[in-house]
């Protein structure tokens, strides 16, 4: 009886502690999970204006780099950097001496030529007469052969003076279209010495500024006829301005001919001075960033993009008809206007953030390798794929103090909003942060509430 009555007791116990321990549970006495604090929002209309940014250089639409073709040492320099020039007019000279001589020695190598030509004319016009002599005696004697008038050994002889009189007329042939040619090719060196001495007044390609001036007078230069050439001075219009900048290849794709650019000018950011301009030309192929670049997987790939600036947007800084207030390689920072949507669903960038719908659990395949990695096989590559495909854009709502995940189809955004298309209505409450809680924390099911904000203390 008395070991009864000790089961009886122990088993009492249990269910008072038991019971106690689900009631508390149930009051919140013990295991109490704390809510999440968040900041709330409100889904509202309004507009987002899509915007690329990238940064570059002001450089003129045209701008011409000069090189001689020919080389030696500058004698005349007749601009400087920054003067105005028209197309035609002669900037530098190059001293022509050697050039002269050049031009000397080819014309007398084309006379020698043409006399040698009508040397072998005069030796064509002898053969001819010699052929038709002896082919005349070989008649003859080939009648009075046949007639045995003159013995064989007299016969061959003329024969053999009419076979080599046609094979010297060949010859003679032969040597006037070598001489033609001869003449030709000394003609061709005569010309081209010519244009080399011309080449030594260099002037001007197009109409413009001296943009940059590289040599100075009495400097020797190298003609692009032997290598690149040596670059002396730039001519560039710089009545059209352009920035050249460079754009990821993630925001490429919505960059097209005529969006609209807001431009910053670092020359101007003092006076928030801000220019307008408009994409004229997008690379249709990536930069080319050097061999080192080309083999790394982590290199950026960017694609050129031109902007004209619009000289309207700066009209009131010219002063003067030679007044530039843009100048080639000013740095400049642009904001591209690739779209723009009004009076539609928007939501602050950091409301938004991805989860994965229906996820699974980690795969049974998983074996444990004799040093306790986890070996991957091909299903864990299949979930693995699954997984990405699930991942939804989702946003956060409260319901009763709990989170509610709503699964949102979004549109465009700038750098603070985002467009809703989908899943959510004008009006409706939303967590919109902090970021990192949303991001990486809040899960549906989850305690929520208002984050109080901070009284400032009074001084």
């Amino acid at each position: 009886m008395k070991g009864k009555k000790t089961w009886y007791i122990i088993g009492a116990a249990v269910v008072l502690i038991f019971g106690g321990l689900a009631l508390a549970k149930k009051m919140e006495w013990i295991g109490k999970v704390e809510p999440t604090e968040v900041e709330y929002t409100k889904v509202a209309r309004g507009t987002i204006v899509e915007k690329v940014s990238a940064s570059g250089k002001i450089q003129p639409e045209v701008e011409v780099k000069v090189s001689p073709d020919v080389s030696g040492e500058i004698v005349s320099l007749n601009v400087a950097e920054g003067d105005s020039v028209v197309a035609g007019q002669e900037l530098l000279k190059i001293r022509p001496d050697n050039y002269v001589s050049l031009l000397a020695r080819a014309e007398a190598q084309v006379n020698a030529q043409k006399a040698g030509s009508e040397q072998s004319k005069a030796v064509l016009a002898q053969s001819e007469a010699r052929l038709s002599k002896a082919k005349i005696d070989f008649d003859r004697n080939d009648r009075l052969h046949k007639d045995k008038v003159i013995s064989d050994s007299d016969f061959d002889q003329f024969q053999s003076a009419y076979i080599v009189a046609k094979q010297d007329l060949e010859a003679a042939k032969a040597n006037v279209k070598a001489a033609n040619f001869n003449v030709k090719s000394a003609e061709a060196a005569f010309k081209e010495a010519k244009t080399n001495l011309t080449k030594t007044t260099i002037y001007a390609p197009q109409s413009g500024i001296i943009s940059k001036l590289n040599v100075e007078l009495g400097e020797r230069v190298v003609g692009t006829s032997q290598m690149a050439g040596t670059e002396m001075l730039r001519i560039a219009n710089l009545n059209n301005m352009e920035v050249r900048v460079n754009v990821n290849e993630n925001d490429i794709t919505r960059v097209s001919l005529g969006d609209t650019v807001m431009i910053d000018v670092d020359a101007f950011s003092s006076s928030d001075r801000k220019f307008m301009g408009v994409v004229y030309e997008v690379a249709s192929s990536a930069n080319s960033s050097g061999t080192a670049a080309a083999v790394s997987n982590d290199a950026v790939t960017e694609f050129e993009v031109k902007i004209r600036v619009l000289r309207s947007s700066y009209a009131d800084l010219i002063q003067g008809k030679l007044s530039y207030p843009l100048k080639p390689g000013m740095t400049a920072s642009v904001e591209i206007l690739t779209n723009r949507k009004s009076n539609i669903l928007t939501v602050p960038l950091a409301s938004v953030t991805t989860r994965e719908l229906g996820a699974e659990k980690k795969s049974e395949g998983d074996k444990p390798s004799e040093d306790g990695a986890a070996v991957k096989t091909q299903d864990d590559a299949n979930a693995e794929r699954k997984r990405k495909e699930n991942i939804r854009e989702v946003v956060f709502v409260e319901e009763k103090g709990k989170v509610k995940q709503v699964e949102v189809k979004t549109g465009i955004s700038d750098f603070e909003h985002i467009e809703i298309v989908s899943g959510l209505k004008d009006g409706q409450q939303i967590i919109a942060g902090p970021y990192a809680t949303v991001a990486k924390k809040l899960n549906a099911g989850d305690l929520v509430k208002k984050k109080e904000e901070k009284k400032k203390s009074d001084k």
